[in-house]
């Protein structure tokens, strides 16, 4: 059994939470301030987690997460806040709070938090690779980041993962929808049963019927053999439709009739076949100019779209920049024979600045070449490639005047999660000379 403290000034709201926490298997202990839960701290209670009110009578959550820290207790610390200080939760996130949950307090919501935050704290079984964001994947597969798009993005999917849903992912290319649809799958109901992807990029009519239906022998020329459509191989589990936007218009009149009816019938065939699956589809079209444009269908629209995941642009993701970069390393490394250890700070700071208009596909292309180019243990700037050389100043990481060196470090403590030291490595100045910046344009401590 978890044992949990529940830091909360309001006794009513402390009492309820104990109370249902321990309905839900926990051992629950409370402390109405700040100094209170120092004192059952410094007793070594085996407490496996700590869920904290913002703001309490002495000090506030983010003070007793720095002493927590400061005296080398590791235990995974929520936040709690109402949504007027959300920023100020993100920055205890920044600070190395486990997450965060808004008041009023969604039971289970707060309840997948607080199970995520104790799974996340467990110790590996075996020696780890470089750390990385508490919420990536530990199989190497991929990286969901740590950003805040991040955090809400993969909240969302483990909020709808477990209903029967159909889920509309929308986003730009390269931003790893595919990655959303089988994560969906892996924690919903039907993780035991297949996830079949599909490409609708350019199918014709002819080849989409048989796809998604299959088809019998000799139902067409050149149909050798029987074939089993995806509808059939996804049975009982989860079918993902690639750019379903490009799909023709008659195409898309015989997947709402298989939708609704629940019932495929192969190319040629004469029998029908009874199936159940839970649809994901994606696209980087919009879909509601198609709809208006007379190009997709809305009653179609309505029914993959029951709920909606927007992947977030590389380059609004912040701090995950520098993670991915990383990520993407090792598997090079691991894949090209190479043992290239990091980036130099010239690379990484243009790395920070650049646009990524292909998103995490060009990362990992980028970053690819890169390994095999690179001559030394860092990849420099100039293995990067043109794009990169052609920024502004990207060569010369001197700070200078004015507006744009205000920004260039916000963006570096943006990506660095708001460590200086990491950010003055990052921009190629010593940490001295960020504090003076920082105060000089009045980005220090409030």
């Amino acid at each position: 059994m978890s044992h949990l403290l529940i830091v909360e000034d309001d006794l009513t709201f402390s009492l309820m939470l104990k109370t249902w926490l321990g309905k839900q298997g926990f051992g629950v202990e409370t402390a109405g301030s700040v100094r209170a839960a120092v004192r059952l701290l410094l007793e070594r209670r085996p407490f496996d987690l700590v869920l904290s009110d913002l703001r309490l009578p002495d000090e506030d959550g983010l003070y007793l997460l720095e002493w927590m820290r400061g005296k080398g207790i590791g235990t995974p610390l929520i936040i709690m806040t109402g949504y007027a200080e959300v920023q100020n939760a993100v920055e205890a996130m920044k600070r190395g709070a486990s997450d965060y949950v808004a008041k009023p307090v969604q039971q289970d919501i707060l309840l997948r938090k607080i199970r995520e935050a104790l799974v996340a704290a467990r110790p590996a079984p075996a020696p780890a690779a470089p750390p990385a964001a508490a919420p990536d994947r530990a199989d190497g597969r991929y990286l969901e980041g740590n950003s805040p798009a991040a955090r809400q993005l993969y909240g969302y999917v483990a909020l709808v993962a477990p209903t029967p849903m159909s889920v509309l992912i929308t986003g730009a290319s390269g931003t790893g929808k595919e990655y959303v649809a089988r994560r969906i799958h892996e924690l919903s109901k039907r993780a035991g049963r297949p996830f079949v992807a599909i490409d609708c990029g350019a199918m014709t009519k002819e080849l989409a019927a048989s796809e998604f239906f299959g088809h019998v022998k000799g139902a067409f020329t050149g149909s050798v053999g029987d074939k089993t459509g995806a509808f059939e191989e996804a049975n009982g589990g989860t079918l993902f439709l690639d750019e379903v936007g490009n799909l023709g218009y008659d195409v898309q009149v015989q997947l709402l009739r298989a939708l609704q009816e629940r019932r495929v019938r192969p190319v040629g065939g004469t029998k029908e076949t009874e199936v159940d699956i839970r649809l994901v589809c994606a696209t980087n079209e919009d879909l509601p100019a198609a709809i208006a444009r007379g190009d997709f269908r809305e009653d179609l629209y309505h029914r993959i779209n029951e709920f909606t995941l927007h992947m977030p642009l590389l380059r609004e993701r912040g701090e995950d920049i520098l993670l991915f970069a990383d990520f993407f390393l090792r598997q090079a490394n691991a894949e090209l024979e190479r043992h290239v250890e990091g980036f130099d700070a010239a690379a990484r700071e243009a790395m920070v600045r650049y646009a990524w208009p292909g998103n995490l596909r060009e990362m990992k292309n980028l970053v690819k070449r890169a390994t095999l180019l690179a001559r030394g243990p860092l990849i420099r700037l100039e293995d990067l490639g043109p794009d990169f050389l052609q920024q502004p100043d990207a060569a010369h990481l001197q700070l200078r005047d004015g507006q744009t060196e205000a920004e260039r470090i916000r963006r570096a403590l943006q990506a660095t999660g708001g460590n200086k030291s990491r950010a003055a490595q990052l921009l190629g100045v010593d940490r001295k000379t960020l504090y003076n910046k920082l105060k000089l344009y009045g980005m220090g401590e409030k």
